[in-house]
């Protein structure tokens, strides 16, 4: 009962503030502010602290309900590289996270010492229950007193109004018009960015196109989460005229290190727990179609007994559930409509994708043909009970890896990663792994089904990414920020796309707004000594000394 009253308490408490923050919004279209942030993600929450802490008045809209985007929406496994790196604002919020989990009141699954991401002597906390982050990114916007509307979608027809290269206001589906001087868009898809008139790009590029090497079709590379056993890829084993298994594309996998359309796979990113009391069983999912499983019951057959989870422990006996091996969450092959695709396309993926995962779920729990090994493991798990109360307790937010990257005057590529060329003007860093996830399934030569897509190479330490990569040419918009749908290749943007550099570039896209606004000038003419010293003084990190010669050992 106790349980049932704190998740009823919590829904209340949600849809109570939805509803003020519409009401409150809705006059906000009378008003002109001095920037105006579209997409409630982690770069966006910061974005608006910023613009306040500089003394500037600004609106956040978020299309739906929540703040924090993955970061809020299950992503609790921070995939950060170097820590040192991470500054600002963003690592207040992990500040935030670790002082949350210092109360010991915060532990009601587990003692904070049975927990080994808890390290009380730390700064910061890198791990956290998805029901927190959001907490802590609402007390973020509340504390820095923005006014943010929920529920409003840009106007994919006629969302943007321009004079000349600048943005006078923004559209949206209600007929909400929003005034600013200043534009970020901070969303995971980049449609400001694309309806502002704004170059931008889907897919891979070759990797002659920037001199890369890491690029395009991948077939070699492809050993991460890849089939270890022969499956065979026809619907009956054998017979080439019964047809493919769903998920294989009959034309894969195109010329090695070729440029395609192809963008690595989508997941959600579930928060499950072995509390039983916590618990919520797998069900099969309305519509549940066994075909999509085949290729995961014949790997099972074939001898692959692993479980296809890659499961990291959050906080209070929780997950943060990511793929895994060959036949796992991500949905390969499924979202290549979803960066450009309308409202009602990307419903459509986003759906299909919750059903997969769903029934991915139920199936490794429940048919007869997955191996009792795997099945009374993964039995063991449910879906939390007091996480996403108001969506069933399954993520409110698909796990967009990449859709458009815009496509500037510079460009963010893998020699800039890997420091083999210099990168200007540095608004924050990056030093993840250059991580692309699969990006279709095919046939070889041999008859079998392969993974492709997948990559994974360090870059040999933190980088620099360039201001130049979060704005777009001057012709196109002279007051628009993108730190999310930065300018970058594939595979570059394959380690920028991690939360906390969108969390530091958010911050330096605000900083440098207001920079803007005091002076009267397009984004792209901001003074950038004065933009790097007021980044310096409120902490973000620029440059970082490293071994020169790790970037030559990296393969």
């Amino acid at each position: 009962m106790k349980n049932r009253f704190l998740e009823w308490s919590r829904i209340s408490l949600i849809l109570c503030l939805f509803r003020s923050t519409v009401y409150a919004g809705a006059s906000d279209s009378e008003k002109l502010y001095d920037v105006v942030v579209y997409g409630g993600t982690s770069a966006g929450v910061v974005a608006v602290v910023q613009v306040v802490r500089m003394g500037k008045t600004v609106l956040l809209i978020e299309p739906g309900k929540h703040l924090g985007g993955l970061s809020s929406g299950g992503l609790g496994f921070t995939d950060s590289g170097n820590k040192d790196v991470i500054g600002g604002i963003g690592r207040d919020f992990y500040r935030r996270i670790k002082k949350h989990y210092d109360n010991p009141g915060a532990w009601v699954h587990e003692k904070s010492s049975d927990y080994g991401r808890y390290r009380p002597e730390e700064d910061a906390m890198w791990a956290f229950e998805p029901h927190v982050a959001e907490s802590i990114f609402n007390e973020m916007v509340r504390e820095a007193g923005v006014s943010v509307v929920f529920g409003e979608r840009l106007d994919l027809k006629a969302g943007v109004q321009k004079t000349d290269s600048r943005i006078v206001s923004i559209r949206m589906e209600s007929g909400h018009v929003y005034h600013g001087k200043m534009f970020i868009d901070a969303t995971y898809e980049g449609d400001l960015t694309a309806l502002a008139g704004v170059s931008c790009t889907v897919g891979r590029e070759g990797n002659g196109r920037y001199g890369e090497t890491l690029n395009g079709v991948q077939t070699e590379r492809a050993k991460s989460h890849q089939f270890i056993r022969d499956v065979d890829p026809h619907v009956k084993p054998g017979n080439p005229r019964s047809g493919l298994l769903f998920g294989i594309d009959p034309e894969g996998p195109g010329e090695e290190s070729s440029g395609d359309h192809r963008i690595q796979a989508y997941n959600f990113r579930m928060c499950l727990t072995d509390v039983y009391d916590n618990q919520i069983p797998f069900e099969k999912p309305d519509g549940y179609d066994e075909s999509q499983y085949e290729l995961l019951l014949r790997n099972v057959e074939a001898g692959d007994d692993r479980i296809p989870l890659k499961i990291d422990m959050m906080p209070n006996r929780k997950t943060d559930i990511n793929n895994n091996f060959a036949v796992s969450t991500d949905f390969i092959g499924q979202n290549y409509g979803f960066p450009e695709g309308d409202y009602v396309i990307r419903e459509k993926i986003i759906r299909a994708h919750a059903s997969y995962i769903k029934g991915f779920m139920w199936t490794l729990t429940n048919h007869p043909r997955i191996s009792e090994t795997v099945r009374s493991k993964v039995k063991t798990w449910g879906w939390a009970r007091d996480e996403f109360v108001d969506n069933d307790h399954f993520p409110h937010q698909i796990y967009v890896r990449e859709a458009r990257r815009m496509v500037s005057d510079f460009v963010m590529t893998e020699l800039h990663c890997r420091r083999q060329k210099s990168t200007p003007e540095s608004v924050g860093m990056g030093s993840y792994n250059m991580d692309s996830h699969n990006t279709q399934r095919y046939i070889t030569r041999e008859g079998f089904v392969r993974n492709e897509g997948d990559v994974q190479v360090n870059p040999g330490g933190p980088y620099p990414i360039s201001y130049r990569a979060i704005v777009p040419r001057e012709k196109e918009c002279g007051n628009l920020l993108v730190p999310v749908c930065l300018s970058a290749s594939h595979i570059s943007y394959g380690s920028v796309r991690m939360e906390p550099v969108f969390m530091i570039l958010g911050q330096s896209a605000a900083t440098a707004a207001v920079l803007a606004v005091q002076g009267q000038t397009s984004v792209q003419r901001v003074d950038y000594p004065s933009l790097r010293k007021r980044l310096l003084a409120d902490g973000q990190v620029l440059e970082w000394k490293i071994d020169p010669d790790s970037t030559q050992r990296q393969k």
